[in-house]
């Protein structure tokens, strides 16, 4: 165990500073070593110790907190072989000055991300990437350090966005990797940046009524086709390209195949469900399209653009609809999103406004919409209500 020899209230400061990144009671200490700070480091019952050019001062510890955060990281990583001298090494030369390959580096990052899809990949990682090489390229005004190049690096995106939550956590990710393997100077190992999330406003539901107007201004029947299964089936958009028919039990099924991610669940899908419809009401009662005999018969759905596209094609055509963009401001009004998914919140609000007299749970709802009952609730508690008050109301009818 090193010898304290100093006393001083920023030695201590320093020591707790080294702490605070390090795992409880780890065997590294510092001391000073003719000016120098001296990294002691009791590894396996041997020690390992190394002098760096910072000096024993208060500034040189604070120049050295960070490189010796790296150099920890670094020789308890996949990397490191518990070896203090050659993890300093990878650190320092972190910190040289030559020219860097973006290109294989880039290459080098990706082969580190392989669960990263290739949709992912250059959704969220490839341009806030782009964007920070551009940034260290630069001649003049070139980032300083890991702090501003992130906040430089994404400029471009929404203060409190969720677009720019994951652009942040990609760059942070790829910086740490970088720098912990000498790709990028040290000084650009990457801070924590507090950000709060803009609030997301709650996404409007279509009224029965505002879809018969969306399809009676509609002139191509494969959209109002499209129209049409959205609202029966609750579906999001991309389902569209994915529905199929099977035989089952009780004669023909309609079902979609399309497995979508699970937030938050890491390599997990949904599973192919079968589709129940929740048909249409207007003034005379329960409109019937006789939906899934069409597809049966080989009717065709208007196209909704490239493979995970859905949403985007979707948006598109419905922001060129006079009729769309009067039901928009009417959903400002109600400080509500009308989104693509407007079909799908109906489905949802329509479900629950009937689950009485349909004697559906939460789970059923949850189940043929395609999410755990967890998803749904975050996603649709504001309907939930309504089938507590069907409930009580049920008393006033009998």
């Amino acid at each position: 165990m090193p010898v304290k020899t100093r006393t001083e209230s920023w030695v201590q400061i320093f020591r707790d500073q080294l702490k605070s990144f390090m795992a409880p009671k780890a065997p590294w200490y510092v001391q000073e070593s003719r000016g120098k700070i001296r990294l002691i480091v009791i590894e396996d019952g041997k020690t390992q110790t190394l002098t760096l050019e910072n000096d024993w001062s208060l500034k040189g510890s604070t120049e050295a907190i960070k490189r010796i955060s790296l150099i920890y990281k670094n020789f308890y990583s996949d990397l490191g072989n518990r070896s203090l001298e050659k993890s300093t090494t990878v650190v320092n030369k972190s910190s040289s000055n030559s020219e860097i390959d973006f290109k294989e580096i880039f290459i080098e990052f990706r082969a580190f991300c392989p669960s990263a899809s290739e949709e992912t990949w250059n959704k969220s990682y490839v341009p806030v990437l782009h964007t920070a090489q551009e940034l260290l390229e630069r001649s003049k005004g070139k980032p300083q350090n890991g702090e501003e190049l992130l906040l430089l690096s994404l400029k471009k995106w929404e203060q409190g966005s969720r677009s720019r939550q994951i652009a942040r956590r990609a760059l942070q990710k790829f910086l740490d990797w970088a720098v912990l393997r000498g790709k990028l100077p040290r000084q650009y190992a990457p801070v924590k940046i507090k950000e709060t999330l803009k609030k997301k406003r709650v996404g409007y539901a279509l009224t029965d009524s505002q879809i018969l107007q969306l399809i009676a201004s509609e002139k191509d029947p494969r959209w109002q086709f499209n129209y049409q299964l959205l609202a029966v089936y609750g579906l999001r958009p991309e389902e569209l390209r994915f529905l199929v028919i099977k035989d089952g039990v009780r004669g023909k099924e309609l079902w979609t195949t399309y497995e979508k991610s699970m937030g938050g669940t890491k390599g997990q899908k949904t599973e192919p469900r079968k589709l129940a419809p929740l048909l249409l009401k207007d003034g005379k009662g329960y409109i019937n399209w006789n939906l899934q005999e069409r597809l049966e018969k080989g009717e065709q759905t208007a196209s909704v653009g490239k493979l995970g596209k859905g949403s985007d094609a979707l948006r598109t055509k419905l922001i060129r609809n006079p009729i769309w963009n009067k039901f928009k401001k009417e959903a400002d009004k109600q400080k509500e999103a009308l989104v693509p998914y407007a079909f799908r919140h109906r489905y949802a609000k329509i479900a629950h406004s009937r689950s009485v007299e349909m004697n559906l749970t939460i789970k059923d709802i949850a189940f043929v919409m395609g999410h755990t009952v967890e998803v749904h609730q975050q996603n649709y508690a504001r309907f939930m209500p309504e089938d507590t008050h069907a409930k009580f109301e049920k008393q006033l009818a009998a």
